[in-house]
């Protein structure tokens, strides 16, 4: 069984305010110490099931590559322990292990070996290693010669050349192009229906919702948050923005998600309905059909510039669409404390069958990092079903008039 168990795990490296006070150490091991400890991480706990997937996120410096380098091995925890079980393949730096001087081939045989396979085994992958790398005729140039985008091909191919039980992934894969990109992660999907355990570094939100189980989000080295992707990555995205005078809340809705809600408070939006023609509140709606979101904010405070924005996205968090007053040339300024500002923005509904959320956003700018007012997750669900349309497949309506010539 593939798992992984990371249990009060904790990581520092000694600082020493000169370097005679480390040669000092040295000589006088059981004298006092000259250092003080610098922790990366601290208290980090987790299990990771077999056949689960995890994606760990937080802004750099968090200590992401840390742990990851302590689970493979790379480097050892200060306190606590971690338990891997399976055989293991992991993906951290790019091109990691690669000697400059040898061949991508060459590379390749040493990479294989590292990784427990025979060299045998290796010459009998290389033809799929080079067919999925595609790096052509550089597999016998030297990696010197390659680009870093070559470099994650290939590393990338030779990590997962035979499915591994644990496959770990730090960010290596934004390197590449968007088409290896796909295709690398269309590998990771097939390894996840085999039952491959997956524990992913991405600062990707559509790669973890899509792929992971789970997310941990880490912060200044502790673990603040872990749980389903989408809530993981909203209350991120609030972290994000966060200042001294920010609050981040989450809250259950009635129907088991849940919600994020972060910024001051200054303006919030007190009303949002989704309107049919005749003007009538709707959770249902046909595909294409002309709907009305009627947004109502109010003011706490005097608002020099106010910009109210929104997001449509789909049942797994993924952006489907999204605007905002300023894009739109719609900016409301000078508001009063106590004001109410009430926003239309009419649309054909041009989505595929499912449920959607709206996020809100009020803010100063189109950036709502930059005096975040409020900004709301899951403000309004609704459901789009196709009751007048031929059939299609898809987020969107983009059907087609189609003409055929012999």
């Amino acid at each position: 069984m593939s798992t992984i168990s990371v249990g009060q795990v904790g990581k520092a490296y000694k600082q020493y305010p000169t370097r005679w006070s480390r040669l000092l150490e040295w000589f006088a091991p059981f004298g006092r110490e000259r250092h003080s400890l610098r922790w990366i991480l601290r208290d980090i706990s987790f299990v990771v099931e077999p056949g689960e997937a995890v994606g760990i996120v937080g802004v750099n410096g968090a200590g992401k590559s840390t742990l990851l380098k302590m689970i493979t091995g790379t480097t050892m925890p200060t306190t606590g322990s971690i338990s891997v079980t399976g055989r293991v393949s992991a993906l951290l730096e790019l091109g990691m292990g690669f000697h400059p001087d040898f061949t991508g081939r060459q590379n390749v045989l040493m990479a294989g070996q590292l990784l427990g396979m025979d060299t045998g085994e290796v010459m009998t992958l290389m033809p799929e290693i080079e067919a999925f790398a595609e790096i052509g005729d550089y597999i016998d140039q030297p990696v010197r010669m390659y680009s870093s985008g070559m470099q994650m091909r290939l590393a990338f191919s030779v990590a997962t050349a035979r499915r591994p039980d644990v496959l770990i992934v730090d960010e290596a894969l934004s390197v590449g192009d968007a088409y290896f990109q796909h295709k690398s992660f269309d590998r990771i999907r097939s390894f996840r229906e085999e039952g491959t355990t997956l524990l992913m570094v991405s600062h990707d939100r559509t790669a973890i919702q899509s792929i992971c189980d789970r997310a941990i989000l880490l912060d200044s080295g502790r673990l603040v948050k872990i749980g389903k992707p989408e809530e993981v990555m909203d209350f991120y995205n609030a972290l994000l923005a966060e200042r001294e005078s920010y609050a981040i809340t989450q809250r259950v809705l009635e129907c088991g998600t849940v919600q994020t809600v972060s910024g001051t408070g200054e303006a919030v939006v007190s009303r949002i309905e989704l309107l049919d023609k005749l003007g009538r509140p709707v959770e249902t709606i046909d595909v294409g059909t002309t709907v009305t979101l009627r947004v109502e904010v109010v003011t706490h405070a005097p608002i020099p510039t106010l910009v109210l924005g929104y997001m449509i996205k789909d049942r797994l968090g993924q952006p489907i669409y999204g605007t905002n007053t300023q894009l739109k040339e719609h900016i409301v300024s000078n508001v009063e404390s106590g004001k109410r500002v009430l926003y239309r923005f009419e649309f054909p509904a041009n989505l595929g069958e499912g449920h959607y959320s709206i996020a809100t956003s009020v803010a100063s700018s189109e950036n709502h990092l930059q005096n975040n007012y409020e900004w709301k997750d899951r403000a309004l669900m609704f459901s789009v079903v196709n009751a007048s349309h031929p059939h299609f497949i898809g987020c969107a309506w983009l059907d087609p008039f189609v003409t055929v010539e012999y």
